[in-house]
């Protein structure tokens, strides 16, 4: 299973764009406390729309009580990255994929990066910018492991429209 993991996030619109991502990718979400924001925060609902009750999701303690609960692959997203997000094989359908983001002010412990160097990994861009916007980042590297697992699972055609629908 493919998941979304969100160190400590802090602005709630972006939690609510990649709940919203999570929905349309099936994919799991999970939240490590402190939280900058309740999960009833009216801006996170706004965010999210109404597809919250679709959310397959659940919030830990802090990251030992998440590594505790969750064994697979973990995949770090930090600036201090040497590899693009490209580089790796996500092409396993039956690995448990964690892509790990890190709060929005400091991204992800160094404490933590230090042991997972060769899991470490940034999204090429230009030296105009430290970093894209959190809820940007994870829907950019949740499509590739996606493009990697030729999306299965996922509707390639809009599902509501039949196969005659044409654009007038």
């Amino acid at each position: 299973m493919n998941n979304i993991v969100l160190f400590e996030p802090e602005i709630p619109g972006n939690t609510g764009n990649i709940m919203r991502t999570c929905v349309a990718t099936n994919t799991r979400l999970h939240l490590i406390k402190p939280l900058g924001f309740s999960l009833e925060d009216k801006y996170l609902k706004r965010s999210a729309v109404n597809y919250l009750e679709h959310l397959n999701y659940k919030v830990y303690e802090n990251y030992e009580d998440f590594k505790k609960q969750n064994k697979g692959e973990y995949y770090f997203f930090t600036r201090y990255g040497k590899k693009p997000h490209t580089s790796f094989d996500y092409s396993n359908k039956n690995d448990n994929i964690y892509l790990i983001f890190g709060k929005e002010s400091t991204g992800i412990p160094k404490e933590i990066l230090k042991d997972n160097l060769d899991r470490c990994m940034r999204i090429p861009m230009t030296d105009k910018v430290r970093a894209l916007n959190l809820s940007n980042s994870a829907a950019i590297v949740i499509y590739e492991v996606l493009r990697q697992q030729n999306f299965d699972g996922l509707f390639k055609k809009e599902p509501h429209k039949s196969e005659n629908y044409i654009i007038e």
